[in-house]
């Protein structure tokens, strides 16, 4: 029917985020609830598994408070990634804290792997580099402290509390560390590795389908059919329209994504599945909108005066490098440090503003670098809102940004493929100026040469 609507889930790192969206693209309707991080311990990230449902719940609540409940035909479901989660399958409670993507305390159960020689193994079959940030090590040390439980992923859990069903859509299983990404199934080799069951994991299903009817336990939710599920960069992807290996597509939120369909160039991206069965190369920036943040913490402001702060002055030689938990791609470098250079004592909080605003837009440029040819880059994302990071970013790396107009793409794509239509995306376009860009990239990468450690140094 046309007046059918489609209600998108969109349960991210901080929030879930929801949209009921017409076949024509029009957003009729929004819900949202915050999700709270916990962090109890130095490179320690935790989240709740009950607060996250809950979140969805509430969310899905306000989004459908006024709509006639048999209009809605559909719902998709975009989720943070990496993220591990561990539950009780007699009960099905959780049975430990969900360990977020930026946790690192899983590191030692990578660094005891890569000193049995086994990194380059775990890459060849997962395509993804031996690192702390995805779900396999995590789930390790899970089960560690609650053997026997069910594990899985955001996607998985949800599914899961929804629907009764312990699955795992292919995309999100790919960002575990154990699928063999080019077969779309568990690899029985990584899951003997991570010294994970394969009794505990899920059943490996499409990004869409027939994925489920919710409970009836589940109040406005009961009864309606999931038909679509997508890790949310693979979501914004899709809305962008990108269905070929042509478009670079970078999300802007805590972390940052660089992704484009097709096979990795080099070994500075991983190989993953954008959904279905169809390949992907990306590129993962563990602190963007996260650096934006820690600055505004620290000068105890909030976090939107940070850009107009950066807007109206230059770096004047400061550079930050925010390697919090390490650096993600290019380097996979799990042991650099956060380092902030060119202090003077004329270096004011602008100057800093500035330096982290430029950080992000450094590290998607590093990405860029080693993604093959690009013609231009398809913006979104919270932080993609702000008119000097895209500016800075263009002059970066050269290339257009290309930044949609519609809020919320992580969302509209799983509406998207939820719903079997797609609408037409309309953007800005931000085109690179002439200035000192190769000053600045000599600049930025020698402060990342400085916060790596001299076993990484290339």
């Amino acid at each position: 029917m046309s007046d059918d609507l489609v209600l998108a889930i969109d349960q991210g790192t901080s929030s879930t985020k929801c949209l009921l969206v017409d076949p024509s693209g029009t957003v009729v309707a929004t819900g949202s609830a915050p999700v709270p991080i916990r962090y109890p311990r130095p490179g320690w990230v935790e989240q709740n598994a009950d607060e996250i449902l809950t979140s969805v719940l509430t969310a899905a609540g306000q989004c459908l408070a006024e709509i006639p409940r048999g209009r809605v035909c559909a719902v998709g479901l975009s989720t943070q990634r990496e993220s591990a989660v561990v539950w009780d399958r007699r009960t099905g409670e959780p049975a430990g804290p969900v360990l977020g993507w930026q946790d690192q305390r899983a590191l030692p159960i990578c660094d005891a792997l890569r000193k049995k020689g086994q990194a380059a193994r775990v890459r060849e079959i997962s395509g993804l580099p031996l690192d702390p940030m995805f779900s396999a090590a995590k789930l390790r040390w899970l089960l560690d402290e609650t053997p026997h439980a069910a594990v899985g992923t955001i996607d998985s859990w949800l599914l899961y509390a929804l629907t009764g069903s312990h699955q795992v859509e292919s995309g999100n299983a790919s960002r575990t560390q154990l699928l063999d990404v080019r077969a779309g199934t568990w690899s029985p080799e990584l899951l003997d590795l991570f010294g994970i069951p394969s009794t505990a994991v899920p059943v490996v299903t499409a990004s869409s389908g027939n994925l489920g009817h919710i409970g009836a336990h589940r109040g406005v939710l009961a009864g309606l059919p999931i038909t679509a599920v997508l890790g949310d960069s693979h979501a914004a992807l899709y809305a962008h329209g990108a269905r070929t290996d042509g478009g670079v597509k970078v999300t802007y939120g805590t972390g940052s994504s660089v992704m484009r369909l097709g096979e990795p160039l080099s070994e500075g991206v991983c190989s993953t599945i954008a959904w279905n069965d169809a390949l992907a190369a990306e590129g993962n920036i563990r602190s963007s909108g996260a650096t934006v943040a820690w600055l505004a913490s620290l000068l105890g402001v909030d976090p939107d005066l940070i850009g107009h702060m950066a807007a109206g002055t230059a770096s004047d030689g400061v550079v930050l490098v925010p390697g919090f938990g390490g650096l993600a791609a290019p380097w996979w470098d799990d042991t650099a440090v956060g380092l902030i250079s060119g202090l003077t004592l004329g270096t004011r909080p602008e100057q800093l503003a500035r330096a982290t605003i430029e950080s992000i837009a450094h590290q998607v440029a590093d990405v860029v670098d080693v993604m093959g040819p690009v013609d231009a880059l398809l913006a979104d994302g919270g932080a993609s809102g702000n008119d000097v990071l895209m500016q800075i970013q263009a002059d970066l790396t050269g290339v257009p940004v290309l930044r949609a107009r519609s809020t919320n793409l992580s969302a509209l794509g799983a509406a998207f493929l939820a719903g079997g239509f797609t609408t037409p995306i309309s953007y800005d376009e931000f085109r690179p100026q002439p200035g000192d860009a190769a000053a600045q990239r000599s600049a930025w990468r020698a402060a990342v040469a400085r916060a790596r450690t001299p076993h990484h140094r290339s």
